[in-house]
């Protein structure tokens, strides 16, 4: 009997201790919580050199907090952050298994506002390197990137703090740098149920926009789903990019959602679908004319590991008319990357992808009707760690392809006699015509065949056997400009030559060469105009020095000769000058004479001359980088101004 109740006094006493632990933490839960925030605020404040101050921190209940007055300013910078007034409540029992869940928010008055004067930022502190000590990692651990778990953290983080419910009033994000403006202000921000819905006005320098924003996030589900447009008859327009990077985008409707398939902590599977109408891109880089989209959708697959990116080939893209497959693999190893990017579209109508072309990228091809199928075959494997590994193959085939009609461009033009505009850095300098009316004009047998044959063997040995492309070539060329990391060769056809410059704006931009590589198939494919004519057009309209054009003008200018009286050497020497025809100064040494590091190119295609039979195998060996130069080209290498050989207008 004495047991028993020697054990309930011991219940009743650790019951009653227990208890007595609960009221004690219960009590002072305020100054608990104050103390982790101040301790972690003073730890942020001297990591990034901030002051972080607040009026009230406190907690209501068990699973509410407020906060009031809170402010964050950098060190000699204007303020970053403040916050009348928020309160969260929070999921108590998720909270008791460690895990932060919100079911309400309520906040009023926060306002963002990033602000750089000439050089000094108040947001600089992001971007400063962190201390030493902060840094250091064991090269295990840096070796260990795992990017599965930096997405599932990112995810689970914005799951996570979206509450199920709950209103952000008064919200205001603005930039400022120097004397520009953009500000972003939401007067009512609304949860209800896990469904979002606000109206947003975008104010940059003196114009404003009115955006409407909603959508849905489901921490349960793992989804996200949001949509933006316009609450007047006006498109949206990207603010900030404009001023920062030249380029203008606008759209009626953009729409994106998002799910997170169960996965692990080794891989992260993502699905979702983004979809915009009316959309208007421009950039001089893209193209010099409004890019227009009518309709453009991705339903995307991604399958994310530990060290790669995947976009799955059951991943569709729409724009407009037309359909496809992507895939896209991403991996780091050993701190090299590998991509890989393919694409395989089966047997189509051929007129989806023509009249499917966004408006303002291919300006030639606008309005073209064609009938029959096509098919595409694409793939490009990049290993950084063997980058003369490269694989690139695209192929587009045809069955039963015609052109039914030409659409903004007669494709066929060169075929016959057409006026010709030549350009210096985008501006035009000579307008002629490529015909017999032009007294400038030469006939291709009326051309030196050894000056033709050195041309296409320095230019494109294939032509008059390819149909327009050369894989390898352009495969060789990537490969190079990879290498030195730059734009440093083309891999360009005679074809393709000709394109660009009969065809094309000078822009160097995306657009165009796209635009190139499908009138170079159209061309081509369809047999539009001859090989034999192509090639007589551009000898007569190649340049060939300051303000040269044609062969005709740079037999005069360089040797004062017709076209059919040219050497051997001299028509080697004009072949080597194309590629840099405004430097062919650098081929000269002092006194006129070529340079002894021409004799290899001399050798070369002197070798190749003779593999063709337009010269014997002696004459080959005989060749040296010995001319003369007797026309006005003598007065630039003299260093005086070179006189321009242009025909007047009587004899054009």
């Amino acid at each position: 009997m004495k047991k028993n109740s020697k054990k309930h006094i011991l219940l009743l006493s650790a019951s009653g201790g227990l208890l007595i632990c609960l009221i004690s933490l219960y009590l002072s839960r305020n100054a608990l919580l104050r103390s982790i925030v101040d301790k972690r605020t003073s730890h942020i404040e001297q990591t990034h050199g901030l002051r972080i101050h607040y009026d009230n921190l406190e907690m209501n209940g068990l699973n509410e907090i407020i906060l009031e007055g809170l402010s964050v300013v950098p060190e000699q910078r204007d303020t970053l952050l403040t916050l009348t007034s928020t309160r969260v409540k929070l999921n108590f029992w998720k909270l008791l298994s460690r895990k932060i869940k919100i079911r309400y928010v309520a906040a009023d008055g926060i306002t963002l506002a990033f602000t750089k004067r000439d050089s000094v930022a108040n947001y600089d502190f992001l971007f400063r390197k962190k201390p030493e000590y902060l840094t250091r990692t064991s090269p295990q651990t840096a070796s260990q990137t795992n990017y599965a778990e930096r997405i599932n953290k990112i995810l689970n983080l914005c799951y996570g703090f979206m509450p199920e419910n709950g209103q952000l009033n008064n919200i205001c994000i603005t930039e400022r740098k120097n004397n520009n403006f953009v500000s972003l202000t939401l007067p009512s921000f609304i949860i209800k149920e896990n469904h979002f819905q606000s109206v947003i006005t975008i104010q940059e320098d003196s114009l404003a926009q009115h955006w409407i924003a909603n959508g849905e996030l489901h921490q349960h589900y793992n989804s996200l789903k949001a949509t933006l447009y316009s609450s007047d008859s006006l498109k949206v327009s990207i603010p900030y990019i404009t001023r920062r990077y030249g380029a203008k985008i606008t759209f009626d409707t953009l729409s994106y959602s998002l799910t997170k398939e169960i996965g692990s902590s080794k891989q992260v599977y993502l699905k979702g679908k983004a979809r915009v109408n009316g959309l208007d891109v421009f950039h001089k880089a893209l193209s010099p004319e409004i890019i227009h989209l009518d309709r453009g959708q991705l339903c995307y697959e991604m399958n994310i590991n530990g060290h790669s990116f995947e976009l799955d080939s059951t991943t569709i893209v729409d724009f407009n008319k037309l359909q496809f497959h992507p895939y896209l693999r991403a991996e780091k190893e050993k701190g090299n990357w590998h991509f890989t990017a393919a694409v395989n579209k089966s047997w189509f109508p051929a007129d989806d992808l023509f009249s499917s072309l966004p408006k303002g990228l291919f300006s030639n091809l606008e309005g073209i009707k064609t009938s029959g199928e096509l098919a595409y075959h694409f793939l490009l494997d990049i290993d950084f760690a063997q980058l003369d590994s490269l694989k690139l193959e695209s192929e587009l085939k045809e069955k039963d392809f015609h052109i039914i009609s030409y659409g903004a461009t007669s494709l066929s033009k060169m075929s016959d006699e057409f006026i010709y505009t030549a350009y210096e850095n985008g501006v035009p300098v000579r307008t002629f015509p490529i015909g017999p009316s032009c007294k400038h004009f030469t006939p291709l047998d009326s051309i030196s065949p050894i000056l033709r044959m050195s041309v296409m063997q320095s230019e494109d040995g294939a032509f008059f056997y390819h149909r327009g492309f050369l894989p390898d070539a352009l495969r060789e060329a990537l490969i190079y400009d990879l290498q030195v990391k730059r734009f440093a060769r083309g891999g360009s056809t005679i074809t393709m030559q000709l394109v660009k410059n009969v065809f094309l704006n000078r822009n160097k931009n995306f657009a165009r060469k796209l635009e190139e590589a499908l009138i170079v198939w159209l061309i081509e494919n369809e047999r539009l105009t001859s090989k034999e004519r192509m090639y007589e057009v551009y000898l007569n309209i190649v340049e060939w020095g300051p303000l040269v054009y044609g062969i005709q003008e740079a037999s005069a200018y360089y040797f004062k000769k017709r076209p059919s009286q040219l050497t051997t050497e001299e028509s080697i020497f004009l072949a080597s000058i194309i590629p840099k025809p405004k430097h062919f100064r650098s081929s000269f040494a002092e006194g006129g004479l070529l340079k002894e590091n021409m004799e290899g190119y001399y050798k070369l295609i002197a070798k190749r001359l003779a593999q063709k039979g337009v010269i014997s195998e002696i004459e080959a060996d005989s060749i040296r980088p010995d001319i003369q130069v007797t026309g006005d080209a003598r007065n630039s290498l003299a260093g005086e101004k070179p006189e321009s050989s242009s025909p007047t207008a009587e004899e054009q």
